[in-house]
């Protein structure tokens, strides 16, 4: 059946209720439309509308401009619930809990540092281990693990990795107060123990950018992005193997469960990917204080690999990392379900927010933003496909009316990983980026490392032909998209000098 879209304004169409009697809200859809003609060639606009099915959903099932296929969610959904009569959904957080982005600025210009660009990646991909499964330098006792889980960016700051300025730059404080470690099962816990400060595999990246066109020099100045040729560092990863896990332990638990409720069951028979439960049940109540737990591991791991960077930046240009000024603009999670008041019909009400590959969009004057950018509003990173532009937006009125203060995450995927690899060689993809002046570190896969795939021959950079920038919408088609509904504001762009891959 064709899906009757309904265009609102420029880059924002709807789906109405009445098309399916299962909807309990329209849903809408963010995007140009050559994005919205990506979204009909797979599942995203069917799992939009297959999201507006779960019980105490607000307003509208939503899907940014970067929107893709996932699991149960599309990659780019946004979904509020009910805090106490609605459901959390583990397909609408994700399996890489609290994946998040964390751009870090400095007062050097690109000039200081290509002389050392080489011995900087170098010290990088040493200190931050890069791939699956690798261990980091900090590694935890049980007992250790559970004082991360507890608290976040705050243990690092307590156990020297960071400075005390990083805290209020961090979404919610680098901490959720709800996390329990006592909900995380034994088996994730074994997992998570030594992953602590690793960058990880599949699109987790490190890049030393530098600042490459200022939309916005009032706002650009209040985030600390003063100048073209400015070097920044943006960090991609989140909570590794041992958020895996957790997602993985809790899908079977609620989908053991959700036969005992005909309203959940309803919900499994139409798609068991929407595996949720009640939130005010012990089920879903333990599920969501387990997720925060991997939240609060996902920012202490973004925090120490922000901790590397200081210590390699110093040894490799013998400056102190304050006389760089190497410090946070902000660290944000865009795999994460947000307890929140937002307004709905006129009326503040308690939330679940689940943003699935979607990242917060405060504006000025929100009072839950930290006091320095209380007045300018709160900064959006949207980091490009390997070797495109970076962005930097701020958040708007829009989109804290619109979609609960959601706005894109990436460019998102458009090619698989088994098809990029299927076109592209590692070694190419290398050599094209260092023909642009991007150095390129990638750990180098071995025979053992991967099964073969039908038609696939094996490549030793493969984690470079799955990333390549192909593979990916355009993310200036993805920003403009945003900023033209309205829900996020351009400050600045960066491009990449080096990139770190799994």
């Amino acid at each position: 059946m064709e899906i009757p879209l309904k265009k609102i304004r420029a880059n924002v169409w709807e789906v109405p209720q009445s098309f399916k009697a299962y909807m309990r809200t329209p849903a809408r859809i963010y995007a140009a439309q050559e994005l919205l003609d990506k979204m009909r060639r797979d599942l995203t606009l069917q799992q939009t509308i297959t999201v507006a099915a779960l019980p105490g959903i607000q307003k509208y099932s939503l899907v940014m401009p970067d929107g893709h296929q996932g699991y149960g969610f599309p990659i780019g959904g946004v979904a509020a619930t009910d805090f106490e009569e609605g459901v959390i959904s583990p397909g609408g957080v994700g399996y890489d809990i609290n994946c998040g982005v964390r751009l870090v600025r400095t007062n050097l210009r690109e000039e200081e540092v290509r002389p050392q660009l080489g011995r900087i990646v170098d010290g990088l991909f040493e200190y931050i281990p890069s791939g699956l499964g690798l261990s980091g330098k900090v590694r935890l006792s049980f007992q250790q693990l559970d004082e991360v889980l507890r608290g976040g960016t705050e243990w690092c700051i307590e156990h020297g990795y960071g400075w005390e300025a990083d805290l209020e730059r961090t979404e919610e404080g680098g901490r959720l107060k709800a996390a329990n470690p006592a909900r995380i099962d034994e088996k994730s816990k074994q997992r998570g123990a030594p992953q602590l400060g690793t960058l990880g595999s599949g699109n987790h990246f490190l890049e030393l950018q530098v600042v490459d066109e200022i939309f916005d020099p009032e706002l650009a100045k209040a985030f600390g992005i003063d100048e073209q040729g400015q070097v920044t560092v943006l960090i991609h990863t989140g909570g590794r193997g041992f958020s895996h896990g957790v997602c993985s332990y809790y899908l079977r638990k609620f989908e053991r469960e959700m036969s005992k409720d005909p309203e959940l069951a309803r919900i499994l028979e139409l798609e068991r990917e929407l595996a949720c439960a009640y939130l005010q049940t012990d089920m879903g109540m333990a599920y969501f204080e387990a997720m925060c737990s991997c939240a609060n591991y996902a920012f202490a791991n973004r925090q120490l690999a922000m901790h590397w960077v200081r210590k390699v930046f110093e040894e490799a240009l013998r400056r102190s990392a304050e006389e760089m000024e190497i410090s946070l603009v902000y660290d944000i999670a865009h795999n994460i379900a947000k307890e929140e008041e937002h307004v709905v019909e006129g009326k503040r009400r308690k939330l679940c927010v689940h943003r699935k590959g979607a990242t917060r969009a405060f504006p000025a004057g929100d009072a839950r933003l930290p006091t320095l950018y209380r007045n300018v509003g709160q900064p959006v990173l949207i980091p490009g496909s390997m070797g495109t532009r970076s962005f930097l937006a701020v958040g708007t009125e829009t989109a804290k009316e619109e979609t609960f203060g959601s706005c894109a995450h990436g460019s998102g995927r458009e090619l698989s990983r088994t098809a990029a690899m299927r076109q592209y060689r590692g070694s190419d993809v290398k050599a094209a980026l260092e023909k642009r002046q991007i150095l390129v570190k990638a750990r180098e896969r071995t025979k053992r490392d991967v099964r073969s795939k039908r038609g696939v021959p094996f490549d030793r950079y493969g984690e470079l032909a799955e990333e390549v920038s192909a593979a990916y919408k355009d993310p200036e088609v993805v920003v403009r998209s945003c900023e033209v509904a309205g829900i996020a504001k351009k400050v600045a762009a960066f491009r990449a000098i080096a990139v770190i891959k799994g």
